[in-house]
């Protein structure tokens, strides 16, 4: 049997709150992937999963000069574990000079859709603070065998100010607590994955990595640290061509985790994670085009197939226009 966990997860989850029985999580936390775990790795919870949160790690803002920027992205998305395809998404990203909005939709596909019709959605919106996105709002939402998860966060200046979850996390004498502290100067999943890359050279480029990123999904904070791989070319069957920048990508659990799960083991060990992340023109944003981990039962992939992104005029200029 097989427990598994697929999705847009913006943290590696561990569904003990669900029925023992094997069970599909499908988050939308923000951009990411996710995989299988064979019953026995998660014996010792209940349907135990693994999933990480595809961010990239640069939330350095450049505080100097920054000219408006405008862009927009049409993404869809595929995952596959071990090449077999088990879900897919969309992701739509809407950047302005002052404002920004995220969102994150999808559903199981292929065998995984037999067994549940698990989809969600995610979103983020806020201000654009010297050309980073800076949420103000965050909300996932996620439907799976006649129930609903559901996480939504106010913050401000990077500061938790109210949030809910739903179902409520089970308090456990091993769960290290979220303190006050844990939930001020953090971001959302979503946001995260939106890196604005500093100075003004091209932000596909070593710089885009190297960053470590705070992250408070609702229930668990976590750093999540990117190192400089290499630059690949790619080609999405429609949209963009042209290079990427790879990153290494670590995971570190601060609070809200049960140091004894076997999934929290098994990222923080995890070594091999990569994340692709390609431009978003008129801004200096690069975001996910690719992430790959490696599983205890294969490769996990999610990969864009569209990655349509433009170039906007600010909205001065566009209206000049018009007139």
């Amino acid at each position: 049997m097989l427990s598994v966990v697929a999705g847009w997860c913006g943290f590696a989850v561990s569904c003990d709150r669900l029925p023992s029985k094997p069970v599909l999580c499908y988050c939308f936390r923000g951009p990411s992937f996710v995989f299988v775990l064979p019953q026995p790795f998660a014996r010792h919870g209940k349907a135990a999963a693994v999933a990480v949160g595809v961010m990239s790690a640069a939330l350095a803002i450049d505080s100097g000069s920054v000219a408006a920027a405008q862009g927009r992205l049409d993404a869809e998305y595929t995952a596959t574990l071990a090449g077999i395809p088990i879900g897919r998404g969309n992701w739509v990203i809407e950047i302005f000079e002052d404002q920004f909005s995220a969102t994150a939709s999808g559903a199981t596909t292929g065998l995984l859709q037999f067994f549940t019709g698990a989809r969600g959605t995610s979103g983020s919106r806020g201000t654009v603070n010297g050309g980073q996105p800076v949420a103000t709002g965050y909300t996932a939402t996620i439907n799976y065998d006649r129930r609903v998860d559901d996480v939504r966060m106010a913050l401000a200046g990077g500061n938790v100010k109210d949030y809910s979850v739903e179902p409520p996390v089970r308090q456990s004498p091993s769960l290290v607590p979220v303190s006050d502290a844990d939930r001020r100067g953090v971001v959302d999943p979503m946001t995260a994955a939106l890196n604005r890359v500093a100075g003004t050279g091209d932000p596909v480029s070593p710089e885009a990595c190297n960053r470590k990123i705070p992250v408070f999904d609702g229930r668990v904070r976590y750093d999540l640290q990117s190192e400089f791989k290499r630059i690949e070319m790619v080609k999405a069957e429609r949209g963009y061509e042209g290079p990427v920048v790879v990153c290494a990508l670590y995971f570190q659990p601060i609070s809200g985790y049960a140091p004894d799960k076997p999934a929290i083991r098994y990222l923080s060990a995890l070594r091999d994670a990569e994340v692709w992340m390609a431009p978003i023109p008129g801004t200096r944003v690069v975001v996910p085009y690719r992430f790959s981990v490696p599983t205890p039962i294969g490769l996990g992939v999610l990969q864009a197939t569209q990655f349509v992104a433009v170039a906007r005029p600010p909205r001065s200029a566009a209206a000049a226009k018009i007139q």
